[in-house]
């Protein structure tokens, strides 16, 4: 039998388990380069949204601290939007964490696992109630203590366009935004999809009306008042490179300070060791210099 272990400080380890001689020998080590060093525990917390309803989310402080106080931090909404974090090991929360950084991965409405209720009608069509929980995740974590001046929000995919839109809602509360293969346009992410056999589950999903122009960044650009940093595969066929290309240009247009840095050559995931290890690099230093640290 093949056996896998893992937990919120351990990136997993296979066994193989002969039933027979009742022997556990190790076969492969996840990240075997992490064995020694200290990773941070994931706390399951929730925190009040703006109308009193608790959102379920997972905090990790960085090693040796208890607490938020004084620390810099970020909110890393998760992608789908159909989807949702689960506690365990995730490789983001622990970079940034290491880092110094306090992270909170909220499971907004809209999020999957939580029932049709908390689910609304999507991240996209229930946009305004998804990136309010994101923005109100931010100001639990000065009310938890944390450096309100030092308050970063990263994402991937549709965490991507919840930072982006985060900054458009309300511009006071993150200082600088990371996005990773975010969706920036809604009517040109449905119109990808045109030749799918998926376009028609994909056109409904988004929708049609007010909600579409109004949570789409590209179109409320001129909202965004803080440094961004985005990174695109130009294979993704999840959610096309143009969507980080034209928000790139629209920033600059408007005079905001913008950087895009792209791979040719990958996918939405990014599944390269390379591209992965430059982007947490060129991540952590563009927050260290927005943020002022």
């Amino acid at each position: 039998m093949l056996v896998s272990t893992s937990s919120d400080v351990d990136p997993g380890v296979y066994y193989l388990f002969d039933r027979n001689s009742h022997q556990l020998q190790t076969f492969l080590v996840k990240r075997a380069e992490l064995e020694g060093i200290t990773l941070s525990h994931v706390q399951p917390i929730t925190y009040p949204a703006a109308d009193g309803t608790p959102i379920p989310a997972y905090l990790t402080l960085p090693p040796g601290h208890e607490n938020a106080k004084g620390l810099p931090a970020i909110v890393l909404p998760h992608g789908g939007p159909s989807d949702r974090d689960d506690w365990g090991f995730d490789y983001l929360p622990q970079f940034f964490a290491a880092r110094g950084f306090v992270v909170l991965q909220p499971n907004f409405r809209g999020s999957s696992g939580y029932g049709d209720a908390w689910f609304q009608k999507n991240g996209f069509k229930s946009w305004p109630i998804a990136i309010g929980d994101v923005l109100d995740g931010g100001r639990w974590l000065v009310h938890e203590g944390a450096d309100p001046s030092k308050l970063a929000i990263v994402g991937w995919s549709y965490g991507g366009y919840a930072a982006l839109q985060s900054a458009v809602v309300d511009p006071t509360v993150f200082k600088a935004v990371v996005a990773i293969a975010p969706v920036t346009d809604l009517p040109a992410l449905k119109e990808q999809y045109r030749h799918w056999s998926n376009f028609e589950l994909a056109s409904a999903f988004i929708g049609e009306g007010a909600h579409v122009h109004d949570g789409s960044p590209l179109e409320q650009a001129d909202k965004i008042k803080v440094p961004v940093l985005l990174f695109h595969g130009g294979y993704d066929a999840n959610v096309n490179i143009d969507q980080s290309r034209r928000m790139a240009a629209r920033l600059k247009a408007l005079g905001a300070k913008c950087e895009l840095v792209t791979w040719d050559d990958l996918d939405h995931q990014l599944e390269d060791s390379t591209a992965r290890a430059q982007m947490l690099r060129k991540s952590d230093e563009f927050l260290r210099q927005a943020l002022g640290m």
